[in-house]
């Protein structure tokens, strides 16, 4: 005769693991912030960059952050600290660097 199955047992074992998948993905970000030297930035200004970030639609924009990104990762392992030593040029190592992307300042 086939065991019962526990349903109870099976739905608590993958709730664990969404909290336990939530809880690394929330930490890795938080280490992604301090590792490119964004947790220089106050709350209010980090908030509004990753908006004006998440909200921008151009696909050439986009492509070039994911590009700059992909730069950074293969050469962070090279780098001590997070430089503005002229990668491509472009100022959005700044704190204010994503303002200019949008078109806004993100100040109303």
């Amino acid at each position: 005769m086939r065991k019962p199955r526990d349903f109870d047992a099976e739905l608590k074992a993958l709730d664990d693991k969404a909290k336990e998948l939530k809880s690394r993905k929330v930490q890795q970000l938080g280490e992604l912030v301090i590792a490119t030297g964004a947790d220089a930035l106050n709350a209010d200004e980090l908030a509004g960059a990753l908006i004006v970030l998440a909200e921008t639609k151009d696909a050439g924009k986009r492509e070039a952050w994911a590009k700059r990104g992909a730069a950074w990762f293969r050469g962070k392992s090279r780098r001590s600290a997070p430089t503005n030593d002229g990668d491509n040029g472009s100022a959005q190592t700044q704190p204010g660097g994503t303002q200019p992307l949008s078109g806004t300042t993100g100040e109303n």
